[in-house]
């Protein structure tokens, strides 16, 4: 964006494994004038746990268990292919957020413009230094992470003189305005002295453009073509008037805000003349 804010269009797993579903939102976030659409890759052997695996579960493709959907809606080489031969089309960046370092390394043949950690991978140490040896911008969000854990990602990162953007968040979906906390950016700001973004779950615009105001260097919001669809994320993402509505409020913030000095501005002195009867 013009103003220096970089927003990420999390289309995140809202294609729920239709590739076309994906282009569509790639094309969303590139009409609105985002700067980044991206995406997340598990290897669903891995990530999913034990427990969960044999769990069954209702999904728009028939009963099956969990390990199957976790299947059935991830993507692999070719759709990616795809995403990247249609990301350069719309002439906007892509990423996508690996959930495990075999995901990691399946990403790398793509050479991603950045990296992001999502806030359930922040305190997984192993993960965390294999993103950070890469030496890619990396963008890490930090819900549900205490202090301790936070000193110790930005500790990995500054050993491995990575480029690193702390992302504020709070992980619920949706998340509710009165537990967003901004003033976390300012917070984490003056402790890491390191940039600051926010990720944000809740369902209206106007705390990204509170955060953005705050001086948050990125903003990432999940989108998807219809709220009503099937899915996790759908509920706490932005449908395209809303992702268009909040691109232009932030596009307009640094102007907004102008650089606080004092100065005259041109017409206020013909608007004195008028009113100032006494001069």
């Amino acid at each position: 964006m013009p103003n220096g804010i970089f927003f990420i269009a999390e289309a995140g797993i809202n294609h729920n494994g239709d590739i076309e579903i994906a282009k569509k939102l790639i094309d969303m976030a590139s009409d609105a004038g985002c700067d980044a659409v991206k995406f997340q890759k598990r290897s669903p052997d891995i990530c999913v746990p034990d427990s969960m695996k044999s769990v069954l579960r209702e999904t728009p493709w028939g009963k099956m268990s969990y390990l199957e959907y976790k299947k059935r809606t991830e993507f692999g080489l070719l759709e990616y292919q795809e995403i990247n031969a249609h990301c350069e089309k719309r002439g906007i960046k892509w990423s996508a957020s690996a959930w495990d370092i075999e995901s990691l390394i399946f990403l790398d043949q793509f050479k991603l413009p950045f990296n992001k950690i999502a806030s359930a991978l922040s305190t997984h140490s192993e993960f965390v230094t294999e993103v950070a040896k890469r030496g890619v911008k990396t963008y890490a969000s930090v819900g549900m992470c205490s202090w301790k854990e936070i000193d110790h990602l930005v500790e990995i990162f500054r050993s491995f003189k990575c480029e690193l953007i702390l992302l504020h968040t709070v992980s619920t979906y949706p998340a509710k305005e009165d537990q967003l906390n901004l003033k976390m950016i300012q917070t984490l700001g003056e402790k890491y002295n390191l940039p600051i973004g926010y990720s944000g779950h809740e369902t209206s615009v106007s705390p990204s453009i509170v955060a953005a105001s705050l001086g948050a260097v990125a903003i990432e919001r999940h989108i998807t073509l219809d709220r009503s669809m099937w899915g996790t994320d759908h509920s706490a993402s932005l449908e395209p008037a809303g992702l268009n509505n909040l691109v232009g409020s932030i596009s307009k913030i640094t102007s907004i805000m102008g650089d606080g000095i004092k100065k005259e501005i041109p017409g206020e002195s013909d608007v004195a003349n008028k009113l100032r009867y006494w001069l």
